[in-house]
């Protein structure tokens, strides 16, 4: 059944979420591919090879055909970037293990639009690919929840100069193969036997293509680190295009300007691929970032004859004592609680993605507006504008790597709910995690991650495993996670199997009481619910499926409304006074079976009043003090 939400009903199928997909590194130079393509489903080829990042080594599920070799015919028009089997795609049919997906467009330029480079962007595609453009293979990738991008400059060169002043229709073609959960790579919550907490399986590209024209000479990565104690921004310009231009010198200095309300108050010349700190103006009071004071400054790089666009919000993060000394969450310097919401990222029309920037927005405000101070990313990675949404709205983010592995053991994953002990994560078989390049890939996303938000202002925690789904050894990967960014605590195992590690004692509590235990009050770590709550209440005509999961189920708004309140009084609120610093109630929105959501699937009904939760909320959060303009201390 169809569910749509108010977004998703009023979609335009020829130009859906055309909004400039990079807000951290804007350049005027923009060709959204979102749209009309044709696709195609074929049986998995026999002459196929492996897609080319981040493989490590692997064969079988990698493999893909040959894209410049697409069907002699094609199965009818897809609307990208919505995955096949969602209804906002048109075609609602889902790729199986064994079979390939196939895409195709054709794209003429705008005259003038083509420069030295071209790169073809795909926000996301799930899980393997490879691209043509023009009949010649340009690149592939694996991991479908990261960005990539594929240089197309050559593939377009012939008929660009055979075209001369003349209009000229370019073919890009994608095939791309799906296995979900048969084999160890990245699917985050898809399961091809869904039900419960497991989703619909999903497949293809279902994040925005774009093209971007750019110099040789160019920004081709941004990193903007505040130190606020500093008075400070560290800038790193990435160019790959200097060993080529010479080396550095006068010409290939980046020219870096920090703006506050159109007045400059920081600026330097620097060395692209080195990390330069750059200071504020003396005269310049600071202004922190923080959910309730999201300011952001404006950032401008220009190198050679590139010019970029960013920002940057000053904010630290960090975990440390308070008055009484105990361990709390930190932002900026002061002991500080987040309140937070499990997010999943679906829609009832969309599934993973977005039926529109609009819709990525209202998720954001709806938690501010419900008194939350953070959203748990949950087993995903959003397009960058969800991200722009946090840091310009206020609100902070934890954000989990997205989990693979093979079939996972219900005693590792699922007995822990109800009470059991932590099991030594090296035990690789039981996790799911035997498979030597299953454990590499997830390092390689890892590190990809990492990069691809280092810069994100408002993300405040990385959370590297869940509930042990893929798990393996927590210690090194937090050590290595600690080596890529030193700026933000780490939750290295949530909810159960606890190494001993990372700088939460990590808690997911669902079918008992909330007692906060004395050995966790001398654990030495942040005391933090991670996940709890869950309380289910169908709304009919808004929910996709007849089942209801959740861990407590109520059959009136009423009902629910006074459980969350007495939950709250009774069991979350005193716990902070015995040392709770963090909080993560299970969830924002409902999701098919799951429908234990604070909103619909659909988004049209919020089901706690507003004012229940804000209650509690303000109790959560009611020993919070940031730092504003002018105070760094």
């Amino acid at each position: 059944m169809s569910l749509l939400t108010p977004w998703g009903e009023a979609l335009d199928a020829d130009s859906p979420l055309p909004e400039y997909p990079r807000p951290q590194l804007v350049r005027n130079s923009y060709v959204n591919l979102n749209g009309r393509w044709q696709h195609a489903f074929t049986c998995a080829q026999t002459t196929t090879q492996s897609a080319g990042q981040d493989a490590a080594g692997a064969t079988g599920p990698l493999t893909v055909a040959d894209p410049a070799h697409p069907p002699a015919t094609w199965d009818g028009e897809i609307i990208v970037p919505f995955s096949p089997e969602t209804p906002l795609s048109g075609v609602e049919r889902m790729l199986q293990p064994d079979e390939l997906l196939w895409y195709r467009r054709t794209v003429t330029l705008p005259k003038g639009f083509v420069g030295e480079r071209l790169l073809l962007h795909f926000g996301a595609v799930d899980q393997s690919c490879e691209v043509a453009v023009n009949g010649v293979r340009v690149g592939g990738h694996t991991g479908g929840f990261l960005p990539f991008a594929l240089d197309i400059t050559e593939a377009l060169a012939a008929r660009e100069a055979d075209a001369g002043d003349s209009a000229v229709e370019h073919e890009i073609v994608v095939a791309v193969r799906d296995v979900t959960d048969s084999s160890w790579l990245s699917r985050g919550k898809q399961a091809r036997k869904r039900g419960g907490i497991w989703y619909s399986p999903q497949s293809g590209i279902w994040q925005t293509v774009w093209l971007e024209s750019l110099p040789n000479l160019a920004v081709d990565g941004l990193e903007l680190t505040p130190r606020l104690d500093e008075r400070a921004v560290d800038v790193r310009v990435r160019c790959d295009g200097v060993a080529q231009s010479g080396g550095p010198g006068a010409a290939n200095t980046a020219a870096v300007t920090v703006r506050s309300g159109g007045d400059v108050v920081a600026a330097a010349s620097i060395t692209p691929n080195e990390t330069t700190r750059i200071a504020f103006a003396d005269d310049h009071e600071v202004q922190p970032w923080s959910p309730e004071h999201p300011f952001l400054y404006d950032v401008e790089v220009t190198l050679g004859d590139d010019h970029v666009t960013s920002y940057v919000g000053m904010r630290s993060f960090g975990v440390g004592p308070d008055a009484h000394g105990t361990p709390r969450m930190l932002l900026n310097g002061r002991p500080y609680f987040h309140a937070g919401l499990l997010d999943q990222g679906y829609w009832s029309d969309g599934w993973l993605t977005a039926p529109s920037d609009a819709a990525l927005e209202y998720d954001v405000q709806l938690a501010r507006d419900l008194g939350f101070t953070m959203l748990r990313k949950h087993i995903k990675i959003e397009p960058l504008r969800w991200y722009y949404h946090c840091d310009r709205l206020g609100m902070l983010v934890w954000q989990d790597m997205v989990n693979g592995g093979t079939t996972y053991n219900p005693l590792i994953i699922t007995v822990p709910a109800v009470g059991t002990g932590p099991v030594s994560d090296h035990r690789y078989k039981a996790f799911g995690r035997a498979d030597a390049a299953g454990r590499a890939s997830y390092r390689d996303e890892l590190r990809a991650t990492v990069e691809h938000l280092r810069s994100v202002v408002s993300l405040a925690l990385w959370v590297p495993f869940n509930e042990a789904w893929g798990q393996f050894d927590a210690l090194q990967i937090e050590k290595e996670l600690r080596a890529l960014d030193d700026t933000r605590p780490i939750d290295h195992a949530s909810g159960w199997h606890d190494q001993g590690g990372g700088d939460l004692k990590s808690l997911h509590v669902y079918f008992r009481a909330f007692r906060v235990k004395n050995a966790w009050r001398d654990d030495g770590r942040v005391l933090a619910l991670t996940e709890y709550g869950g309380y289910s209440h169908r709304v009919e005509g808004h929910c996709v499926t007849n089942r209801e999961f959740g861990y407590r189920k109520y059959t009136t708004d009423a009902e629910l409304d006074a459980a969350f309140a007495a939950l709250h009084d009774e069991q979350i609120v005193p716990a902070v006074a015995r040392g709770l610093a963090a909080s993560v109630y299970t969830q924002l929105s409902d999701v098919e079976d799951e429908v234990n959501g604070m909103v619909t699937y659909d988004r049209r009904v919020v089901k706690i009043a507003a004012d229940t939760v804000r209650r509690a909320n303000l109790q959560l959060t009611a020993g919070n003090s940031t730092a504003t303009k002018g105070e760094t201390s």
